[in-house]
């Protein structure tokens, strides 16, 4: 069940002020406006989107945390996948490893601290387009003063082509998304209109098409449809620039069948310092915005792509396959007390356990499919 949401200051309450007056100003002739340009404008509006805010809003202290928040391990056993795709691909120089959407750049520190004993070569790149984190994410990975080097980057485009590897955890999830409503026979889209107090819920009549994989059929009960077209575009524009080695994406989400089945109503939350809130239209600009994936649609646009489909499995799976018991018992080992062990069996059992709903899935280029099909 929802919480009532922590209270806001008085810059959080400005901040939302003025990303409702660029969602009015984003609005048609009535008001409305389609949820995507919402989560848009709320979410990466310059200067006052919630990705935009000088304060993190990972971690602890924040809004919420990912898997590379609750223990090392997790970037580690990442770093251990890397490092094995370097090697089948023949150690390549250079082997870049870019991540999308590095957040604090937690994930980051560590893989580049794990990976530190590797042949030079590697660099690693922070492709964050909120101008805040990608700040955030670069102090923290070159804190560690290891030897790989790294830098940021706006886009995956000013990247150019490479060879390496493409990392995204809980990327695809906070890409803007279309809601779609199918009611009597048709479906709408739907999104918010601008009113005097505020926004509400609000639908429209259907004026874009639905890209890739069409729509199921507007024929049967009532049912919300998440989709993400800028993940789907992530996923072409990685095709558009892996010259060769793999991509990693982890993210919570089911097929499109499970989505449909398990979550009717949709899969939208709203979280403010570490609570689901009620309204996912209070206060915008304070709160993340994520819709679970749709796993299928990605997929789709993968292999549409001509990207090569190496693995599709639970995170706790891939995390297994990657090395992660090899390196949990290592830790373990290391324990020097009987708190700290106990520390560590919590926070494995919590990435293990806790995310039951992430999935990984691996994609590669076809001339690095055969090469790197054996390392599943």
């Amino acid at each position: 069940m929802a919480q009532a949401p922590p209270p806001l200051d008085a810059e959080e309450l400005a901040r939302s002020a003025l990303v409702r007056d660029r969602v009015a100003a984003a609005a048609d002739s009535a008001g409305f406006v389609p949820f995507d340009r919402f989560m848009e404008i709320a979410l990466y509006g310059r200067d006052v989107g919630f990705y935009a805010r000088a304060r993190s809003p990972l971690g602890t202290e924040g809004e919420f945390y990912t898997a590379a928040h609750v223990t090392p391990l997790f970037a580690r056993t990442i770093a251990e996948r890397l490092r094995a795709t370097r090697r089948a691909l023949g150690n390549p120089s250079p082997f870049r490893i870019v991540e999308l959407g590095p957040g604090d750049g937690r994930l980051a520190r560590e893989v580049v601290s794990a990976l530190a004993d590797e042949p030079p070569g590697i660099e690693y790149v922070l492709v964050d387009r909120a101008a805040a984190r990608a700040d955030e994410s670069e102090r923290r990975t070159r804190s560690e003063g290891g030897t790989i080097p790294t830098r940021r980057s706006a886009s995956l485009a000013d990247v150019g082509p490479f060879t390496g590897a493409v990392l995204a955890n809980e990327f695809l999830d906070a890409q803007p998304a279309r809601r779609l409503r199918r009611q009597a026979g048709t479906w709408r889209e739907v999104g918010v209109r601008v009113t005097g107090s505020g926004l509400e819920w609000a639908d429209s009549e259907m004026v874009r098409a639905v890209p890739g994989d069409p729509a199921p059929s507007a024929e049967g009960p009532e049912l919300t449809m998440e989709f993400s077209p800028a993940a789907e575009g992530a996923v072409r524009e990685i095709a558009d620039h892996l010259d060769a080695g793999v991509a990693i994406l982890i993210d919570f989400g089911l097929t499109e069948p499970e989505l449909f089945r398990a979550h009717p109503t949709g899969t939208l939350a709203a979280v403010r310092g570490h609570r689901f809130l009620a309204d996912p239209l209070a206060a915008p600009g304070t709160a993340d915005l994520s819709t679970f994936v749709d796993f299928t649609r990605i997929r789709g646009s993968a292999q549409r792509s001509g990207l090569v489909e190496l693995a599709f499995r639970s995170q706790a799976e891939a995390l297994g396959a990657w090395g992660f018991p090899a390196l949990r018992d290592g830790a373990v080992a290391a324990t020097t007390s009987p708190e700290e062990k106990v520390r560590l069996q919590m926070a494995v059992k919590n990435l293990l356990f806790g995310f039951e709903r992430f999935h990984a899935l691996e994609l590669a280029p076809p001339g690095s499919a055969a090469t790197l099909g054996g390392l599943r």
